[in-house]
């Protein structure tokens, strides 16, 4: 087993940014309440506000609309668990918004995806015509992530929430994979909602964001104490915040990359078609993240696929890293109409700024070794 590590599974989690990493630190000697009028608490109540405008424009979105969460999961939960009379879903999103929707008291209405994962916006707008027919003038929400964390596959979202908004129902996008990656404008967009994470920007984990357009109103999830607008309870995490704030300037200034980032994910996808030609690449003729791969490798397992990446120093994932410790078919892939077999053969690599050529490299070997290797193959 190799000492030598490849960090390739941004999409689980970005390591910290130094920008954060300092922002924190400074955040910790800052010991006044936010919600305190005397001066060690207006100086408490800076940190956030500051922050919250950081966050704000990273994602297009006005400071008045951003609530602080302990993350993305949160963020979607608090949209979904809302009293909906009906809510629309693909089987791609995360389970942070599936598991959700399992328990909502509303109907559920399933939307379709094509082979590359992406919805048909004409299919959703008469999917959401027929449900605000039948129920309540803004009581529909459609629900639709703007970048697949398994496939990096980018959905239709300004179409949909167009079609929403016309129809009278409300659209929630999960942007957790794609804010800080692509550029992401909730104004632009048109949806009411939106989730985002710090960490998958290069922020701390445990805090993300719930962005709700002005006027839109949402029932809290968490009540006590009227932080954040009402909208949810609980003295603020000043050091989490501080950190998200410093790594979504940063991010903000470093979208450049992305072009980079695209060339080093192309190269990455050829040279594994290359050396396994019956590999397949999810996703692949759609439009894309940047910097994200799932792989399906015919005869393999994700999980030896994963773990043989490991003893070679290099970290990938099978699919959403919170559910990394079960065992079965990425429900992305199944929904994309894939077999069961290819929905457990596939992995994820995903890539980031300080992603280099070198690491590129020491990715596909791994792989001419797993390849060559007809131990790594499952029994037929």
């Amino acid at each position: 087993m190799t000492t030598e590590r490849t960090y390739l599974d941004w999409n689980a989690t970005a390591p910290l940014l130094p920008e954060a990493r300092a922002a924190i630190e400074r955040a910790l000697d800052v010991h006044g309440n936010p919600s305190s009028v005397h001066g060690e608490g207006r100086r408490a109540r800076a940190v956030v506000e500051t922050a919250r405008e950081q966050v704000a424009a990273l994602v297009g979105a006005r400071p008045s609309e951003v609530v602080f969460t302990s993350g993305a999961t949160e963020s979607c939960g608090t949209v979904i668990a809302a009293p909906w009379q009906a809510i629309l879903l693909a089987g791609v999103e995360h389970d942070a918004v599936l598991q959700p929707a399992d328990h909502v008291t509303g109907q559920r209405i399933s939307l379709d995806v094509g082979h590359d994962g992406r919805v048909d916006p004409a299919n959703v707008a008469a999917k959401i015509h027929t449900a605000t027919a039948a129920h309540a003038a803004g009581r529909v929400l459609v629900a639709l992530q703007l970048a697949n964390n398994e496939t990096g596959v980018l959905q239709p979202v300004a179409d949909v929430a167009a079609a929403a908004r016309e129809a009278g129902a409300l659209l929630f996008t999960d942007a957790a994979q794609a804010a800080g990656r692509i550029p992401v404008d909730f104004a632009a967009i048109g949806a009411d909602f939106m989730a985002i994470s710090a960490h998958k920007l290069g922020g701390p984990k445990g805090i993300g964001a719930l962005i709700i357009r002005d006027g839109v109103e949402l029932p809290a999830l968490i009540r006590g104490g009227g932080q954040e607008r009402r909208r949810r309870g609980g003295t603020e995490n000043i050091p989490g915040i501080a950190g998200f704030g410093a790594a979504a300037e940063t991010t903000r200034k470093t979208l450049g990359e992305r072009d980079r980032i695209a060339q080093l994910r192309d190269r990455l996808e050829a040279g594994l078609i290359e050396l396994m030609p019956d590999a397949h690449i999810m996703g692949s003729g759609a439009p894309r993240l940047p910097n994200t791969t799932c792989a399906a490798l015919p005869g393999h397992t994700a999980e030896t696929l994963v773990i043989r990446f490991d003893l070679a120093g290099i970290a990938v994932s099978a699919g959403a890293a919170c559910s990394a410790g079960k065992i079965g078919a990425s429900h992305v892939l199944m929904a994309m109409g894939r077999d069961e077999a290819t929905a457990r053969s596939a992995i994820r690599i995903s890539i980031g700024p300080t992603t280099a050529a070198r690491d590129i490299d020491r990715c596909l070997a791994a792989w001419r070794e797993i390849a060559a290797d007809p131990r790594a193959r499952t029994a037929a």
